[in-house]
Formats: C-alpha cells, structure tokens, sequence
C-alpha cells in the first residue's frame, strides 16, 4: 500500500512537542495544526506510532476530507473513498465524531449517513446485501470544521494515555500524555534529578523515568489495529523489538516524590512497579512545607492540588505562598508548576522565567517555568 496519511490529536499546547517525537520517528511531511499533528507513513508507521509517541492521543489513518454543506455532500464524500482498502467483508465499522461551526450540526444524522454510505460502498465492493460486521473493529471517527468533513480510522484503540501501569489514581490525576509532554519540556534526560513533591499517583516521574530509560509507552500494551491484517504481525513485533532495544537502564536517572498523604505515596510506588521502574524512584511522607531542595542539580516537576476537587481556593492560594518559600533559587535548580491559576506568580513571590499555555484535560492552565 502506498503511503498513507495519519494523524495524531494531542492536548492544545503539545503541537510542537508531538510534531518532534513525529519527526524523530520517520514520519513525512509533518503538518501542525491546533490540536494534531499529521504526517505521512507506509502502514508500518501506524505500529511504530502507537508503540513509541508519547504525547499523542491516538493514531488515526485518515481516509479522507472534502466540504460537506449538506447531507448529499457528506454521502457522495464518504461513498467515493476507498473503504474496501481498509475495511473487510465482516469487520465492524461504528461511526462516531463531531460538528463545530458546521450547517450539518446533528451529530446523530451525519453518523448514521456516514455509516450509510460505507455500507453501500463496502456492500458492493464485496458483492454482499448484508454486512454482518462480526469481525475486528474499525472505528470511524469524522469531524465538521467549517463545514469541511474529515474521515478517519483510528488505529489505537483505547487512547494512548492508558499506559497500563495506572489502573487506579488519586483525585486529581495528570494524563499521561501531558505529563510526558511536560517532562519533554522541562528536557528530562537519562542523567536527571527529577523531583515532585506533590506526586499523587506517580504520573510525573513515571513519564519523565520512562522518557529518560527510552522506555517506549506502548511496549506492553495492544493496538486495535493489530488485528485487521493491514499491519503485517512481524511488523508489530518488529517495532517491539526495536524498541525493547532501545531501553537505556544504565543511566544515573533518578526520581525522588514525596506528598503529605501516605496512601498517595503507596499508589505511586505501587504504579511504578506495575511501570516496570520501581529501582528508579523514591518516594516518602512529607508536607510540602517540609521541602528541601536536593544539594545536587535537579529538575522539579509538579502539578499542585488546584483548589477544584482536593482543595479550596483559598487553600490553594496560600499552598502557593508555601511552595514559593519552599522552592528557593539557585544554581542548577529548575522548577516547572503546572496551574491554572492566573495569579500564581504573585503567590509564588517571583515571576517565571517561561510559560506555556497547556491544558490538564478541560482546564486550562499554565506552565510555569523558573530557572
């Protein structure tokens, strides 16, 4: 099959993060819009995707895009691309997507036109009155932007974010994928100090353990699409192997978290285990007030309770105060806090070095950088 056009979402504000990992990996022609990252690749690249992105969202193949002002452009859009390439005589096909800013606003109708004119293109193409649809999934995902119509598949399955070393976490997790994001970020490497303080589940040193071994996020998970025979399996277990072979554990690359609440610290130490990189962190007991910065050159990492599900405002606002006291300047010392609070800085006592607007799933909020 001839290369193929895939996309990647990601949360606003990791465009640039993902287009790298992109390019790092092979990918071609790499386009950035707000919210994804589309390249080019032969069907291999879709393996290699899921297995090794880190701040990707999904990996979808996109079939199509055409302007669809009315229900008749949207059927004869759909219609006239080549399903039969991608989709089997049995295999399963649900639709699902959105409308934004769009003259066909109803979701349900354009997912049951959509489904219609797959069925049709897919009933003739395998001479069959009735599709049964028994087979491997193959999710459709479309989206109306301005009335213009892009169809895809995704390829992943569940979303990438689900590493699997998570199965529980505490009240207010980070996703994974933005906490990988923030480690590329923050420029975590295999020779790190990386610290948190306020660890909760783990997800801010597993990420940037994880970044700094090579530890690829989709080592030991399965992908929907391997299972529609697209992929050839040695190709899957090619990528695998590739990126087993990948893994540094040789480097000095250490984790220290600590959080005032001891069932926080067991979780974190529990998940990375399940990680696969227990030996590479620490983690103990502490009020945040408590915090000494380590003596040698560390890289601080944290996302502090909000004041939404775990805190007041008010609370929030003067943990601030603390952590401003707490995290003191200094030669070889970077802190990064992720909040979305506007007035931080001025709680904090002292203006950030950098920002960057990102967001922790609907909220949004600020990277705040301090060198």
């Amino acid at each position: 099959m001839a290369f193929l056009t895939i996309a990647c979402p990601c949360l606003f504000g990791l465009e640039s993060v993902l287009s790298g990992e992109v390019k790092r990996m092979g990918g071609q022609d790499v386009e950035v819009t707000d919210g994804r990252v589309c390249f080019k690749g032969n069907p291999r690249m879709i393996a290699r995707a899921n297995v090794l992105l880190r701040t990707a969202e999904r990996v979808l193949i996109v079939v199509g895009g055409f302007r669809a002002e009315t229900f008749q452009d949207l059927f004869e859009g759909v219609y006239h691309l080549p399903w039969e390439n991608f989709i089997g005589s049995r295999d399963a096909f649900p639709v699902k997507g959105w409308s934004l800013n769009s003259k066909l606003r109803s979701v349900p109708d354009c997912q049951s036109l959509i489904k219609k004119a797959i069925a049709k293109r897919l009933g003739e193409h395998y001479g069959a009155a009735w599709l049964e649809e028994s087979g491997p999934v193959h999710q459709i995902q479309f989206s109306l932007m301005r009335d213009v119509a892009s169809i895809m598949i995704d390829t992943s399955g569940s979303g990438l974010h689900k590493r699997g070393y998570r199965p529980t976490a505490n009240a207010a997790p980070i996703k994974e994928t933005l906490a990988a994001g923030i480690a590329d970020l923050a420029r975590v490497r295999e020779n790190t100090l990386l610290v948190d303080p306020f660890c909760g589940s783990g997800t801010l040193l597993i990420e940037g353990a994880t970044k700094a071994l090579r530890i690829a996020p989709g080592l030991r998970r399965r992908f929907s699409a391997e299972h529609w025979g697209l992929i050839p399996q040695e190709d899957w277990q090619e990528e695998r192997r590739a990126s087993f072979e990948l893994v540094r554990r040789s480097g000095t690359f250490r984790a220290l978290g600590s959080d005032i609440d001891s069932a926080a610290v067991d979780l974190t130490l529990d998940n990375a285990e399940r990680a696969g990189i227990r030996s590479k962190i620490s983690c103990h007991t502490e009020n945040v007030k408590n915090f000494v910065p380590p003596a040698e050159p560390f890289v601080l990492i944290t996302n502090p309770p909000y004041g939404e599900r775990m805190l007041t405002v008010e609370q929030a606002e003067e943990l601030y105060r603390v952590m401003g006291q707490a995290f003191e300047p200094g030669e070889g010392r970077s802190y990064y806090v992720i909040s979305p609070h506007e007035q931080f800085e001025r709680l904090f006592g002292r203006a950030a070095s950098r920002r960057r607007k990102l967001y922790n799933g609907n909220i949004k909020c600020i990277l705040y950088m301090f060198f």
